[in-house]
């Protein structure tokens, strides 16, 4: 047996003998070209048709699922890094642009691309930068950076709630239009499982200007403030345990989207959206105005972020986005639906004119 002593002498010796035997080192190989730094990459954007068969069934012919017309998505990628993955929530920026927050902790920014007739046919200037944590550096690790909920409120300062380590953090917008490191603000007093926290996170104007709406992936739902501590909802509850909410969009007055998203092996993935009169309202005066359902033939993925604007046609359009698990089975999608509410019921017939009644 060799000794601590005779280990160290002879590794010594390897390390020596292996040293004197390299070859030269070689000149480094330069870059034909510029080699970019920075946040900006290049995007590569696939279109997404509604439905993922060819020949479309009859129900998605009319390229519609009941009032909802589709109104164009893509698949989106980047050669330029390999951390465009895991995007976890959708809202639009002040400048007009979609922002998206990561798995990883990092920060997505891009402008939409239509076509004359409005419809999305891709994604320009991306933008991809590490979230910064509060010593202003990026975030490090999977435990403080899994980010998975954004919103942006009225002054431009950003929300963003993070599980496993679960918090939401304000990124103040500053006046020369970047962010300063970022601080806690309240979140709901309650206990989240590892892995499904705070996933829908929305600004809620109507509440007040530094109102925002919180919501738990098995449908706990809180309005919180800035200034204010959370206060418990009505759930907004799935369609079943198999579903789980993943993001809130708020409407310009009281009503809300809420996302929702199933995964099982028979189905795969399925996706829904329901329009919310007012989340306020307690259980039993809860209503929907519409509902929009992915499944089926339909294209469809891991469905975390949904975003709301509004057509060039002047009807309610809704963005919802895909997380891809930086899985190869799956895709980072981006689909755009546009909605317009049912004409109102024709007007009744007039009361008849009573009889007098005879003395």
């Amino acid at each position: 047996m060799i000794g601590l002593r005779g280990v160290l002498v002879l590794g010594l010796a390897t390390v020596v003998v292996s040293q004197c035997a390299k070859a030269p080192p070689q000149p480094a190989v330069l870059p034909v070209a510029p080699v970019k730094v920075g946040p900006e990459i290049s995007l590569v954007t696939t279109p997404a048709p509604l439905s993922a068969v060819n020949p479309p069934p009859a129900s998605l012919a009319a390229g519609a699922i009941g009032r909802f017309v589709y109104a164009g998505g893509v698949a989106i990628s980047s050669p330029d890094t390999q951390r465009l993955h895991g995007l976890s929530d959708l809202k639009f920026g002040p400048d007009g642009g979609v922002v998206s927050v990561t798995d990883d902790g990092d920060l997505f920014e891009a402008r939409l691309q239509l076509d004359p007739a409005g419809r999305l046919v891709g994604l320009t200037d991306g933008r991809l930068q590490p979230l910064k944590g509060l010593d202003g550096r990026p975030l490090q690790g999977k435990e403080k950076s899994d980010a998975e909920g954004l919103a942006i409120l009225a002054n431009g300062d950003r929300l963003v709630s993070f599980e496993r380590e679960h918090r939401i953090w304000l990124y103040p917008r500053l006046a020369d239009g970047t962010y300063g490191p970022p601080r806690a603000v309240n979140k709901p007093a309650t206990t989240f499982p590892d892995n499904e926290g705070m996933e829908a996170l929305t600004a809620y104007p109507i509440a007040g200007p530094d109102a925002y709406l919180v919501g738990g992936e098995e449908g706990e739902v809180w309005l919180c403030k800035v200034s204010i501590p959370c206060v418990g909802l009505a759930p907004q509850s799935p369609p079943d345990f198999s579903w789980g909410l993943t993001g809130f969009a708020a409407f310009e007055g009281q009503a809300v989207a809420s996302l929702y998203r199933a995964y099982d092996p028979i189905r795969g993935w399925r996706g829904q959206v329901r329009f919310v009169i007012d989340p306020r309202a307690p259980a039993a005066k809860q209503y929907l105005a519409a509902t929009l359902t992915l499944d089926g033939a339909a294209t469809r993925d891991n469905f975390e972020g949904v975003a709301l604007s509004k057509s060039p046609s002047g009807a309610t359009r809704i963005y919802i986005l895909s997380d891809d698990n930086d899985a190869p089975q799956e895709r980072t999608l981006l689909m755009a639906f546009d909605w317009t509410a049912p004409p109102p019921p024709p007007p009744g017939p007039p009361p008849s004119a009573k009889k007098p009644r005879r003395r």
